[in-house]
């Protein structure tokens, strides 16, 4: 059976996608910062919870030795955790700003991806899936307008973008790093999460659908990609 860890998948995206993956058969653990709410969605479901706060180095840790002391690898993991930020304009962003945005939705996954390394490495089809945006498409953000098949809604977010951007830089590198892993980022749209105040046009089953699909695409997948269900979108 595969086992797969989700972070930040206590609702939204992260929750809807470990749903699915749970009725496709997968060992699915809901990462969540908040024990109670990540133990609450795990039995909603019929998943696992597992303490995990991506932006601390022991918490990461622990969630690791948790892991592999119940099965011993980890096949898929998905890095959904994720904030946007305060709603500043680009005058109004501060370095602090981005340091906090960034902790979570690039280091948190560099902290991830670090500490389940050797767990992934057990697997015989290991898959690592970084959620990302259409908005760290740097083609897309330079000529918004040109690029509106690729990116239907694009909106000006200097610390979230510039994130995203940073966050498919991080899965490029790992997919050359290691090539027995897939690496991909995937764009799942402008979805109706608490992360926007639901304004999204997509509901949460049409978001998680590329996160499933790139989550299950197994050792004869692409790696080092940028996806959305449309296909390759532009860096």
């Amino acid at each position: 059976m595969t086992t797969t860890l989700i972070t930040g998948a206590n609702k939204g995206l992260g929750l809807e996608t470990a749903r699915q993956l749970v009725a496709a058969g997968h060992t699915v653990y809901v990462g969540a910062r908040d024990a109670r709410r990540g133990e609450e969605a795990a039995h909603l479901i019929g998943a696992r919870p597992l303490l995990i706060d991506v932006t601390s180095d022991e918490s990461v840790q622990a969630a690791a030795k948790s892991i592999e002391r119940e099965t011993g690898r980890l096949d898929v993991l998905v890095n959904n955790a994720g904030i946007n930020g305060r709603a500043h304009t680009a005058e109004e962003t501060t370095g602090a700003d981005l340091l906090t945005v960034f902790d979570t939705n690039v280091f948190g996954a560099v902290r991830t991806v670090h500490a389940f390394l050797p767990l992934l490495r057990a697997s015989g089809a290991p898959v690592v899936v970084n959620v990302s945006s259409g908005l760290g498409s740097l083609t897309v953000s330079s000529d918004p307008e040109g690029h509106a098949t690729a990116v239907p809604v694009w909106i000006p977010a200097l610390a979230y973008a510039s994130s995203k951007a940073a966050l498919n830089m991080v899965t490029v590198q790992y997919a050359h790093a290691f090539p027995g892993i897939r690496f991909n980022a995937v764009d799942p749209g402008y979805t109706a999460t608490d992360l926007n105040g639901h304004t999204g046009d997509q509901t949460i089953e049409e978001g998680a659908e590329i996160i499933v699909r790139m989550a299950t695409i197994g050792s004869d997948g692409p790696t080092g990609g940028y996806f959305s269900l449309t296909g390759p979108v532009p860096w």
